[in-house]
C-alpha cells in the first residue's frame, strides 16, 4: 500500500510540475514547489526517512541544502532526509530547498510543504515512586511505539485539565490517577480530535530520615554509651529498617556498646548503614539506606615522648650548619598523620617559637629549625609546648608536658695555660699523665704528643676525660723502655666528648716524666719443707739483695694448685719468710710452689721471675679411726684402756678440740669420747667420735615383805617372786659374797643381798637388795604342831631335849613355861629358846639341877589371836 501511495503522489507531482512549468520556469534549477503533502499516519516506519529532494518538482540541481523554515526537527540538512516522526506536532510544515551557486539560476529555492497527522499515542499505565516529586504524563505511554504529539491536553476523568508534569511527592500512600490526553484535529487528515486514556499509579518510597553523626572521645567519653540506641542518631524516617555495622550482633540489632566497641577495635570512624525496605512486591520504590558515623577518637599520650636534635657543632661551624630535629613517641602509640607541632627556641641571645607542619610515620616527626636561633657557642634547650593532630575533631584532651632537648655548639678546645705532670713509674709500665688545663671544659678529648729525652715516640694520640679543668691520660709501656727522663710534648687536641662533634685545636703543653729501674731477680731463691695436710706451711725467700719491702705473687701446683697469690712483707738481709693459707692447701702430695712476680714496693716496679720453684710434700692426715659405739656396765669400772681400738698410735679426748689425751686409767663415763690416729709421718687424723653408754642396772625393789611360812620350806626363788624383777635378780649371801641358786632354801632371819641383772645389756646392778628374811608367817589354820608328851635327855642323840616342833613358825611370840608337880617352875622358853633339856633353870637363873624322872606340866602361851594358853604333861625319861 506504502509503494501504491509514492506512485501516486510522483504522479500528482508530475502533473503539477507540467501544469505550472511555465510560471515557473525562473526556478527550474531548484525545482517547483510541491503541493500539499499529507502524512495521515505518522506512525508508519516508511516516515522515518522521507526523501524531500524527491518531492521536488521539475529538474532541481542536487548538490544543494535545505532549511526547516518552521524548526520543526527531524531534517539532516545536508542529505535533505526527513524523519517525520520527530515532529512533535500535527500540522503543516515547510522545507526550503536552495541549488548550489554553481547552478547559475535566478530564483534557486524551491518549498516543499509537508503535512503531518495528528496522532495522540499509545495511552499506558506507569508506575512512579513519589521520591521523585514530579512525574511527566508523557513518559506513561507506551515506549515501544512512536511518542504521542505534544501539541494535546491532558485532564482528568471528570475533564479537569492537567499540566503534563504533575506533583507527586504529596502522596503518602499508594495512589492511581487517570488521565485522558487529547490531540487538536489536522483537518486534511481527520476532522476530529483524537484522544487516549493514560493511569499512574504512585507508589511511596521508603523513608531513612536524617542522620546526625556521633563524635566522642573513646578513651574518656564512653561510660554513658555502653547501649547507644542508633535510632537515637535518626531524625524522622521509618522505623522497622535494618542496621548493619560493627558490634551489632543481628538484622534487628540497633543497639550497641560504644565502649566495647573502643576497646575491642580501636579508635576510627565506624559507619552504620540503615537500610529501610519497599513495601513488598514494589519493584518501583528502591529500599533505602542512610549511613550514620560515629568516630571514636584516642586520647593521645605524650608521655614519655623525646625530642631530639639533629646534631651538635663545634664553634668553627656556627656560619654553615643547618639544624633540625625529630620527635620520637613515648610507650603510647601516635598514629600515622599529618600533625601541628609547637616548639620553642631557648638559648643565649634568643628566646622563640613557632609552629611546624608535618608528619608522624611510624612514631617518629622530623621537622627542620632555622639557624638563625643558633649565633654563639652554648645550650639552646629545643622544647616542644604542643602537638596536635590536624585531622582530630578535638574529642580528646590529650595527655601532653612539654619536653626538651638540648643543642650545644661547642667551644674549640684549649689548653692556654696548662701544666702537665707525671708522678715517676717503672721500664716498661704504663704511665698516668696528669694535666691541669683551667680553660678545658668538661668532656673526653683526643690528643697528639711527642716524647723526647731517654725514650723517644713522636706522633702518638691518647685519650683524656676532663673534670674540673683537670684531665689525665695514659702512655703505654712500650713507650718507656728506658729508665731516666723523658719529655712529654701535647701539640694537638680533639673534643670527643659523645654525643658532641670532635672539635679540634692546637695545643703545646710539655712536662717531664721520671722512669724508675725494675729491681733484679737473678739471686732470688724459694724454700719449703714438708709439713703434715693442714698444717701452717712456710715459704722461705732469699736472694732479695738490697731490697726493704717487696710483694711477691706465686702460684701451686701438681697435688695443690691455686691461681695467682700476693703477698706483701719487709725484707731483712735479703730474707723473708711467709706462710701459705691453708686453704690453698687441701691435698696430700707432692705440690710445687713458684714464683712469680716480684715487686719493689717502695717504687712499685715489678720484675716477673723465672723457673723459682721448690718442690715439698704435704703429708696427709691418717683417717680418723674407725669406731664403733661402745658400751659397759658401771659395776665393771671399765676405763680408757678398756675402749677399742687400741694401740700407741690412738689417743683419746674428751672433746673434738683438745689437745691433751686422757690417762689410759681414766674411768668411762656416759659420754663422748674422740680418738685420734699419729701415722709414721706425725700427721694427726680428725678426731672420729665415739659414744659410750655405761649402763647401771637399778637394785631390785620388793614388792612386799620378805615373810614366809617357814613350814613351806621357801627357797631363794619364793624371795626372786617378791620383787619388782623374779626373773633377772640375783641373790648372794654377803656383799662380794656368793650367789646362791635358786633352790636354796631360806633361812630364818638370815639377810641376803639381792642385785638386778639386765638382759639386754648384761649388766649387774651396782647397788644391791639387803634383805632380812622372817619364816614366821604361817597360817595356824593351815598347819598342825604336835607337842610331844615326854623326852628323854641322856646324851643320846634321841629326844634329849623337849621342844615343840614348828611352833615357832606358827606362833612365833609363843612362850612356854614348865612346872614339876609341886608346882615349881622348871623352864620359860619362847622363839629363842625353844628347847628343855631337863634341867631347872628357876634355880638362881642357871642350870640349877638335873630335873629327875617323872612327871612335869607345861603351860604354853601361844600370845597369837587371843587363843588360850593350853596346858599339859609330859613325862621326862633319862
Amino acid at each position: 500500500m506504502a509503494k501504491n501511495y509514492i506512485s501516486y503522489l510522483h504522479f500528482v507531482l508530475f502533473f503539477i510540475f507540467f501544469t505550472v512549468l511555465p510560471s515557473k520556469l525562473s526556478a527550474q534549477c531548484a525545482g517547483n514547489d510541491n503541493v500539499n503533502e499529507l502524512i495521515c499516519d505518522v506512525t508508519n516506519p516508511i516516515y522515518q526517512s522521507v526523501d524531500l529532494f524527491s518531492l521536488l518538482g521539475g529538474s532541481p540541481v542536487p548538490g544543494g541544502t535545505w532549511t526547516d523554515d518552521n524548526n520543526s526537527q527531524g531534517l539532516n540538512p545536508s542529505t535533505g532526509i526527513l524523519n517525520a516522526q520527530f515532529i512533535l506536532s500535527g500540522g503543516e510544515y515547510h522545507y526550503t530547498y536552495t541549488a548550489p551557486a554553481t547552478s547559475g539560476c535566478t530564483d534557486n529555492k524551491a518549498v516543499v510543504t509537508i503535512t503531518i497527522g495528528a496522532y495522540v499515542g499509545v495511552g499506558s499505565q506507569a508506575t512512579v515512586c513519589n521520591e521523585n516529586n514530579f512525574f511527566n504524563l508523557f513518559t506513561a505511554f507506551d515506549s515501544k511505539v512512536m511518542g504521542p504529539h505534544v501539541n494535546g491536553k491532558f485532564t482528568t476523568t471528570t475533564g479537569q485539565p492537567v499540566e503534563s508534569t504533575i506533583e507527586i511527592g504529596q502522596y503518602t500512600t499508594k495512589t492511581t490517577l487517570d488521565f485522558i490526553y487529547t490531540v487538536p484535529p489536522v483537518l486534511a487528515c481527520s476532522p476530529n480530535s483524537k484522544s487516549t486514556n493514560v493511569q499512574v499509579t504512585i507508589y511511596i518510597a521508603p523513608k531513612i530520615g536524617r542522620p546526625v553523626d556521633l563524635e566522642l572521645c573513646g578513651t574518656t567519653d564512653l561510660a554513658g554509651y555502653t547501649n547507644l540506641d542508633l535510632f537515637d542518631q535518626l531524625i524522622g524516617g521509618d522505623r522497622g529498617g535494618n542496621w548493619t555495622g560493627t558490634g551489632l550482633t543481628s538484622a534487628t540489632d540497633h543497639n550497641i556498646n560504644l565502649q566495647e566497641l573502643f576497646d575491642a577495635n580501636g579508635p576510627g570512624v565506624y559507619s552504620y548503614t540503615y537500610t529501610v525496605l519497599a513495601v513488598p512486591g514494589n519493584n518501583i520504590c528502591k529500599n533505602k539506606d542512610v549511613k550514620v558515623n560515629i568516630t571514636l577518637e584516642k586520647r593521645l599520650d605524650f608521655t614519655g615522648s623525646k625530642i631530639e636534635a639533629s646534631k651538635d657543632i663545634c664553634e668553627s661551624e656556627i656560619s654553615t650548619a643547618t639544624y633540625s630535629a625529630k620527635i620520637t613517641q613515648g610507650p603510647d602509640n601516635i598514629p600515622n598523620g599529618t600533625y601541628d607541632v609547637n616548639f620553642s627556641v631557648v638559648g643565649p641571645g634568643v628566646s622563640s617559637s613557632e609552629n611546624v607542619r608535618g608528619n608522624f610515620v611510624n612514631g617518629e616527626f622530623n621537622f627542620p629549625i632555622r639557624s638563625s636561633y643558633f649565633r654563639q657557642v652554648g645550650d639552646y634547650t629545643i622544647t616542644v609546648t604542643g602537638i596536635a593532630s590536624t585531622t582530630s575533631k578535638g574529642t580528646c584532651v590529650n595527655i601532653f608536658n612539654p619536653f626538651s632537648t638540648v643543642l650545644k655548639i661547642y667551644p674549640l678546645p684549649r689548653l692556654n695555660n696548662a701544666t702537665l705532670t707525671a708522678l715517676p713509674i717503672c721500664q716498661n709500665d704504663m704511665a698516668a699523665i696528669e694535666i691541669a688545663a683551667p680553660q678545658l671544659l668538661d668532656g673526653l678529648y683526643r690528643i697528639s704528643y711527642n716524647i723526647n729525652g731517654d725514650n723517644l715516640a713522636l706522633g702518638e694520640t691518647a685519650e683524656m676525660q676532663s673534670v674540673g679543668g683537670k684531665a689525665s691520660f695514659t702512655i703505654p709501656g712500650n713507650l718507656s723502655t728506658r729508665s731516666g727522663l723523658s719529655v712529654i710534648t701535647i701539640y694537638s687536641i680533639t673534643n670527643i666528648t659523645n654525643p658532641s662533634p670532635q672539635c679540634t685545636n692546637t695545643a703545646n703543653v710539655a712536662g717531664n716524666l721520671y722512669i724508675n729501674p725494675l729491681p733484679n731477680a737473678l739471686t732470688v731463691k724459694a724454700a719449703v719443707k714438708d709439713y703434715c695436710l693442714n698444717a701452717p706451711v712456710t715459704v722461705s725467700v732469699s736472694g732479695l739483695e738490697t731490697l726493704t719491702n717487696v710483694s711477691i705473687s706465686y702460684a701451686l701446683s701438681e697435688a695443690n694448685i691455686s691461681g695467682v697469690q700476693t703477698i706483701a712483707k719487709a725484707v731483712t738481709n735479703g730474707k723473708l719468710d711467709f706462710v701459705i693459707p691453708a686453704e690453698l692447701l687441701l691435698n696430700a702430695g707432692e705440690t710445687k710452689i713458684t714464683l712469680l712476680n716480684l715487686t719493689n714496693t717502695v717504687t712499685n716496679c715489678e720484675v716477673s721471675l723465672i723457673n723459682i720453684t721448690d718442690d715439698f710434700v704435704i703429708n696427709p692426715i691418717p683417717p680418723a679411726p674407725t669406731v664403733l659405739d661402745q658400751q659397759f656396765c658401771k659395776v665393771d669400772e671399765a676405763v680408757i684402756a678398756n675402749l677399742e681400738p687400741k694401740g700407741t698410735q690412738y689417743k683419746w679426748y674428751n672433746s673434738a678440740t683438745a689437745t691433751t689425751p686422757l690417762a689410759v686409767d681414766y674411768v668411762l663415763k656416759t659420754e663422748d669420747y674422740f680418738i685420734r690416729e699419729t701415722s709414721a709421718t706425725g700427721c694427726v687424723s680428725e678426731p672420729a667420735k665415739v659414744s659410750v653408754l655405761i649402763n647401771d642396772t637399778a637394785a631390785p625393789e620388793m614388792n612386799e615383805t620378805a615373810d614366809f611360812c617357814g613350814l613351806a620350806n621357801p627357797k631363794i626363788s619364793d624371795l626372786s617372786n617378791k620383787t619388782n624383777v623374779p626373773s633377772t635378780v640375783a641373790w648372794y649371801d654377803a656383799v662380794d659374797g656368793n650367789l646362791l641358786p635358786s633352790t636354796t632354801f631360806l633361812i630364818h632371819n638370815a639377810t641376803y643381798y639381792g642385785y638386778d641383772l639386765n638382759e639386754t645389756t648384761h649388766c649387774l646392778s651396782e647397788s644391791y637388795k639387803e634383805v632380812k628374811v622372817s619364816l614366821q608367817d604361817c597360817e595356824v589354820a593351815q598347819y598342825e604342831f604336835f607337842i610331844p608328851d615326854g623326852f628323854s635327855p641322856n646324851g643320846d642323840g634321841v629326844n634329849d631335849s623337849f621342844v615343840i616342833k614348828d611352833i615357832e613358825f606358827l606362833y612365833p611370840n609363843y612362850t612356854l613355861e614348865i612346872y614339876n608337880r609341886y608346882g615349881n617352875g622348871m623352864y620359860k622358853g619362847d622363839n629363842n629358846k625353844p628347847a628343855w633339856d631337863g634341867k631347872n633353870y628357876e634355880k638362881s637363873g642357871i642350870a640349877g639341877g638335873i630335873a629327875p624322872n617323872g612327871v612335869y606340866f607345861y603351860v604354853l602361851h601361844f600370845n597369837k589371836d587371843n587363843k588360850p594358853p593350853q596346858q599339859g604333861r609330859l613325862y621326862l625319861n633319862r
